[in-house]
């Protein structure tokens, strides 16, 4: 019981207690790019972070990025911002996207890449349910 607390708080003090797997204290390097304008890749480091064409995955080391936390439904699922939406393409890139981001197919990857996989498919899983039906996107438009 205790040990857990410890760990807990030595991550959240940024000390990683030692034999646990893919964690790994922040260098300088890191703090400094996390603070820079330009959107970096966690991997590789090298410029095309989030803000990239598609979005998930770097140019460079193909390691998939951290989800955009300011793309909206619309944009995510390729569509108009307007009330109506069609169906089947909406069903379409929902398939498209999940083909790219679904868990099953990052088992082989690093933590970070798990993680961030299961963060864009529930992002992509929330899109799709609340662009579908008529009311939940209704209320969304009407809260953008």
């Amino acid at each position: 019981m205790w040990r857990r607390r410890v760990g807990a708080l030595l991550r959240v003090w940024g000390f990683w207690p030692t034999g646990v797997p893919e964690r790994r204290p922040l260098s300088c390097n890191a703090a400094s790019q996390a603070g820079s304008n330009s959107p970096r890749c966690w991997n590789c480091g090298s410029p095309g972070g989030p803000g990239r064409e598609n979005g998930f995955f770097c140019p460079q080391c193909r390691a998939l990025q951290a989800p955009d936390p300011t793309r909206d439904y619309f944009s995510l699922m390729d569509c108009d911002c307007s009330f109506r939406v069609d169906t089947v393409k909406l069903q379409r890139r929902y398939q498209q996207l999940q083909r790219l981001v679904h868990p099953d197919f990052f088992s082989q990857r690093s933590q970070t890449e798990k993680d961030f996989s299961e963060k864009h498919s529930t992002l992509v899983n929330d899109a799709y349910k609340t662009l579908l039906a008529p009311l939940s996107r209704g209320l969304y438009l009407v809260s953008k």
